[in-house]
């Protein structure tokens, strides 16, 4: 039976002990389920992250107290008894520490890891470690490899694996490998030099910076409650005691994870990311020229038109905000998206695009507001 741990209570210092329970308890995890207005931890927890670790579970029913719940470990769902159910885990790890991954494809009826041999006796040049590299440099992009004669292209968007010659699609799913955490002694939690040096004294820098997303349209948005779990003031205690962890949130319906070695949030459904900057809360709020930014591709007709996510020309998997975060990052790499049923990349030196199917060519350019 799962039932929930009693006089719960989502705040800044309980997420602060858990991280620092971490090791204490030998547990690098939690899951939890948000039900009314608050976040409820699972006692037994350790059976659903042992499932979770199986790259070929689907999910778990899970019996609470007030009946059974179906866990989805793709989708981060649940069916429950109750409406509005949202699950999610938290990784308890220090700043020095971080899971391991395991990448797996699914090859006929079971699930390899990459790296492994497949059902065809040959196996890939990469490995989880590599794609979990790339992954965490770009949570919607893409990557590709060749196995003999063949070139796939792996989606971390889609989750899927594609033979670029027979258009074959693979399910691809990403799993921690169970209670397996590698700690980096060399690391260095003021190290990084992105972010800003810790005040002396925290408590009265926390009302001092503000903290913010870059938004839809490439509009700087600050972290405010009540539509978001965690406000600046609260943010900025959690980066004064540790400027490298992760710290999670919901916003509406979805959860996220806010990094703060890297400065970006990734929706944990879907993998987006954003960008994060903190800033003084004296200086004033303009949005910069980069971040309006505009991108275009010329059509087939010879109109250029906008990239836009979700519309109802091809179901773009990418934004105009989406690009300007990526050529932010690196203004002479590439990105991957997806188009209806095609597969693209995004070339930021040659400002072009192309279609990994027919390799068909198209002139891209950013434009400035």
């Amino acid at each position: 039976m799962f039932i929930f741990k009693s006089h719960f209570r989502e705040t800044l210092q309980r997420e602060i002990t858990a991280n620092n329970m971490a090791t204490a308890s030998g547990n690098q995890f939690e899951w939890q389920l948000f039900i009314g207005q608050k976040w409820v931890s699972i006692f037994n927890d350790f059976v659903i992250e042992a499932h979770y670790c199986q790259p070929g579970a689907n999910g778990i029913t899970i019996n609470l107290n007030m009946g059974p719940a179906y866990i989805d470990f793709d989708e981060m769902t649940v069916d429950g008894p109750l409406v509005n159910f949202s699950v999610r885990r938290n990784t308890l790890l220090s700043y020095n520490q971080k899971e391991v991954m395991g990448w797996y494809y699914k090859d006929n009826h079971r699930w390899c890891e990459y790296g492994s041999q497949g059902s065809d006796g040959r196996s890939s040049l990469i490995r989880s470690d590599y794609l979990e590299q790339k992954y965490n440099s770009n949570p919607r992009g893409s990557v590709q490899f060749t196995v003999g004669s063949m070139t796939y292209m792996v989606d971390f968007t889609a989750m899927t694996q594609t033979n670029l010659s027979t258009r074959m699609l693979r399910k691809v799913r990403r799993r921690p490998k169970f209670n397996e955490v590698v700690t980096d002694n060399s690391s260095n939690q003021n190290s990084s030099p992105s972010l800003a040096s810790p005040s002396a004294n925290p408590t009265n820098s926390s009302s001092q910076h503000i903290w913010e997303f870059m938004g839809d349209e490439g509009i700087w948005t600050e972290y405010q409650k009540p539509g978001c779990s965690l406000d600046s003031a609260e943010i900025e205690r959690l980066y004064q005691l540790n400027p490298q962890c992760q710290v999670s949130f919901t916003a509406r319906r979805f959860s996220y994870t806010l990094y703060f070695g890297g400065m970006y949030q990734v929706n944990n459904k879907y993998g987006t990311k954003r960008a994060v900057r903190r800033i003084a809360s004296g200086i004033q709020q303009t949005n910069s020229t980069l971040s309006q930014a505009h991108w275009q591709f010329m059509d087939m007709d010879g109109q250029w038109k906008d990239y836009m996510k979700g519309g109802s020309q091809g179901h773009c998997s990418v934004s105009s905000q989406d690009i300007e975060v990526r050529y932010q990052q690196d203004s002479t790499g590439t990105m991957g998206f997806r188009a209806g049923r095609f597969s693209y990349e995004l070339d930021f030196s040659g400002m072009t695009q192309t279609n990994l199917s027919t390799n068909t060519r198209r002139p891209v350019r950013r434009l400035q507001s």
